[in-house]
């Protein structure tokens, strides 16, 4: 994982559209946490967060534009979701399964099986997900 600054980057989907919604929300501190499979971090033999470790939010054109602070981490099968996580996503979710078409369907995309090197990558109840809670400790700038 790249660092910027002291702190290590933060990246949250793939630059566009979706990553400019996600840092608008934590810049709104309406989003609180986030989920990622638990293949992601062997990609990039990146280590799972750790409890108070401070990040850089990036956006689409990679400028830092907040600092962050890992509240919780927890490892549970895709099924284990609850739905107090899926709302503090902040992506509007009113409903488990709602997060989960979402969640899907980025972890189903064309750029995700690319980053995974895997045509084929699907979850189901069993995939292990990391849920990641964080707080906004400093907004930098404002995202374009």
């Amino acid at each position: 994982m790249a660092n910027h600054g002291e702190f290590q980057i933060a990246e949250f989907g793939f630059p566009g559209p979706l990553r400019d919604r996600l840092v608008a929300a934590i810049l709104a501190g309406t989003k609180t946490s986030t989920s990622s499979t638990l293949v992601e971090y062997s990609i990039e033999d990146e280590p799972l967060p750790i409890i108070g470790n401070m990040q850089t939010v990036v956006d689409s054109n990679v400028a830092a534009v907040a600092t962050i602070q890992t509240v919780s981490v927890e490892i549970v099968r895709l099924a284990d979701v609850g739905l107090e996580h899926a709302r503090e996503e902040g992506e509007g979710f009113d409903s488990v399964a709602a997060w989960r078409r979402g969640h899907e369907a980025f972890w189903h995309s064309t750029e995700m099986r690319n980053f995974l090197n895997n045509p084929n990558f699907t979850v189901d109840d069993e995939t292990l997900v990391v849920l990641e809670r964080f707080q906004l400790i400093e907004v930098l700038s404002q995202a374009d």
